[in-house]
Order: structure tokens, then C-alpha cells, then sequence
């Protein structure tokens, strides 16, 4: 079945779509940006630039972190962390439900149970 995927594009080269977003939401699951990183199979190090990237495309952080020792450390959503991610949510729904008819002739009009063709080398225009 098709899906709609919405990745949002700033000013300034920032951007937000569904790898980020599903990001956010493991930390908030986990409570850890490793932990996170790892369910998405990257590097702590990936995990932990997109979440500083992220806290610095809007006015307040998204994510907080604790240092850890004794107590533990790890990381949590912020309050405005949750209302973005609610927001891409109700975006990407209302996106999926606007579009439904336009994807469904879509998936329509795919080839039937042969793989895609490769574009040719000198084929005009892409995407």
C-alpha cells in the first residue's frame, strides 16, 4: 500500500521528516539518545548531531539531556519537543487522508509484479 511521507524544508537548509521525528519519539519512548540511535540502527554519535541539529532549528531544545553517573543520565522530550512532534503528526495525517485518492490511483498505475526499470543515462528530467 502506498504512504505518504512529509519532510518539511526551512529556511536555511533545516529540515524535519520522518527519520527525525521517529528519532524524538524513541528518545521519548527510551529515554536515551543511544538507546534511540540504536533502534534506528545509527551511531550514537549520528543520533546525537540530529537531535543538536534539531534543537537548534527552533526557538526551544526539543530534547534535554542529563549527565550521567549515580543517577544515570539520559535524555527526555521538552514539552515543545512533544507539541512539534504532535504538530508533524496531525500534518502527516491530514496530509495522508488529503492525498489518499491521488495515492491510491498512484499505486493504481504501478507495473504489476515486474521490478521498476532503471532510468536510462541519458533520460531528460528527474524526480
Amino acid at each position: 500500500m502506498a504512504k505518504l511521507s512529509i519532510r518539511i524544508d526551512f529556511a536555511a537548509e533545516r529540515q524535519i521528516g520522518p527519520g527525525k521525528v521517529r528519532l524524538l519519539e524513541l528518545i521519548g519512548e527510551t529515554g536515551s539518545i543511544s538507546a534511540a540511535g540504536r533502534a534506528l540502527k545509527m551511531s550514537y554519535r549520528r543520533a546525537w548531531l540530529l537531535v543538536d541539529a534539531l534543537n537548534g532549528i527552533f526557538q526551544e531544545p526539543l530534547v534535554t539531556t542529563m549527565l550521567g553517573g549515580r543517577a544515570g543520565g539520559g535524555a527526555r522530550l521538552t514539552p515543545f519537543g512533544r507539541e512539534v512532534l504532535a504538530h508533524y503528526r496531525k500534518l502527516e495525517a491530514r496530509a495522508a487522508l488529503a492525498g489518499k485518492e491521488n495515492l491510491s490511483a498512484l499505486e493504481n498505475a504501478l507495473a504489476k509484479g515486474s521490478p521498476p526499470r532503471r532510468a536510462r543515462k541519458d533520460s531528460a528530467g528527474a524526480d
